[in-house]
């Protein structure tokens, strides 16, 4: 069904503008990308690549936000848009990242000057821990499609790049925070989603972000949220002050397992980057015991038996005041795809991994793809904020 254990399925995502103020254009428009679970069979597997990528975050986070940022190309999830640079505007194949927060191109396809662009004499360089790229920085225009058109873009135009074998560069939509030292002259520099509010095209700065399980649609949404994807009321909460989980999408959170506390309150982050749901040393060892499961070598992942996945009880995260339960399948890798990250296709491997360090580091979890797929998002910059709601998948039993 698949062609490559790189390529695990391939989900085509919206990306739409919302509306949120009379005083702003009216506009809607799409984009389509591709969103893949990307095992990277050759090198590590699904739950040692979040696990790089996590250690990464913490490491960055603690020295400065935006200082360095953290493994992309090993990420288990990867999200793809073709993006237009210039005028005529060049294509580029751009990983989409809410990590991550410089835009630029040049990995592979090189950048090309046009009419609009104008170089501002400043240099530009990332370390993504097993990925970087350096070189000067231009702003340009930037085509996310005939609707999203931004002017006057910050673009990082590589001169060097490592690790971005298979794409051309990163379109960030991160908190504008992590692009501090990042140029050269300049503390920050705005962001695409930063742009497209300072110009009006939306009316607040945030981001939607609505994944299905099971390989369906989903969709990104600049501007807001869309009420057609949830089942309930969008619940919106502070973004945590704790350090290293405030340089991302950092909140306060509990997780309890039937009736027991497995991890008390404590700071962590939302990442559409990381595939699994990572937990504290100490919290993954109490649900692991609380299951029976085993780790299985070749995944990484929890594995279960028939009887076992019968007896699951819901695995609640309380998320300012709200609890968001994970239903039994909803804490299953897909079973369709078990071949595909390196398993058996009669097994059942559980999204719940280590984070690999205990409790009390400051970034203590990580609500990744699994998370996500169950429930709708929103990162809302303008108001500090992100926010949860229910979706028709919340308690589906597509896996």
């Amino acid at each position: 069904m698949f062609p490559s254990k790189t390529l695990l399925s391939t989900v085509l995502i919206a990306l739409s503008v919302v509306d949120a103020s009379p005083l702003r254009r009216e506009s809607s428009s799409t984009l389509g990308f591709t969103a893949r679970v990307n095992a990277r069979a050759d090198t590590l597997n699904i739950a040692a690549a979040d696990r790089a990528r996590a250690q990464a975050m913490q490491q960055s986070g603690h020295k400065r936000a935006g200082s360095s940022s953290f493994s992309i190309t090993n990420a288990a999830t990867v999200y793809t848009a073709q993006v237009g640079v210039g005028s005529p505007a060049n294509q580029y194949t751009l990983l989409i990242d809410t990590g991550s927060s410089n835009t630029w191109v040049g990995a592979n396809t090189p950048y090309k000057t046009t009419s609009t662009s104008v170089d501002t004499g400043n240099s530009v360089s990332v370390n993504y821990g097993s990925g970087s790229f350096s070189g000067e920085e231009y702003l340009d225009t930037v085509t996310l499609s005939s609707g999203l058109v931004i002017t006057g873009q910050s673009i990082g135009a590589a001169t060097t790049s490592t690790g971005f074998t298979n794409f051309d560069g990163i379109l960030g939509v991160g908190p504008t925070d992590l692009t501090q030292g990042t140029v050269s002259n300049v503390d920050s520099v705005p962001t695409v989603t930063d742009n497209l509010y300072s110009k009006g095209t939306i009316g607040t700065e945030a981001l939607g972000v609505y994944f299905a399980p099971g390989g369906s649609t989903g969709e990104l949404t600049f501007g807001g949220s869309d009420s057609s994807k949830t089942t309930s009321s969008v619940n919106y909460v502070p973004l945590t002050t704790t350090s290293p989980a405030s340089s991302y999408w950092g909140i306060d959170q509990s997780i309890t397992y039937g009736s027991s506390t497995i991890l008390s309150a404590t700071a962590g982050i939302v990442d559409t980057g990381t595939t699994l749901i990572l937990i504290a040393t100490d919290a993954f060892q109490k649900y692991q015991s609380a299951t029976g499961a085993t780790v299985d070598n070749n995944t990484g992942l929890l594995m279960i038996t028939s009887a076992q996945y019968a007896n699951l009880q819901t695995l609640n995260f309380n998320i300012g005041g709200v609890n968001y339960g994970l239903t039994a399948n909803g804490q299953i890798w897909p079973r369709s795809l078990n071949t595909d990250i390196g398993g058996s296709s009669d097994s059942i491997y559980l999204v719940i991994n280590d984070i690999g360090t205990n409790s009390g580091s400051g970034l203590d979890f990580i609500n990744g793809y699994s998370f996500l797929q169950r429930f709708y998002s929103v990162f809302d910059t303008t108001n500090h904020r992100v926010g949860f709601a229910t979706t028709s998948s919340t308690s589906a039993t597509s896996n």
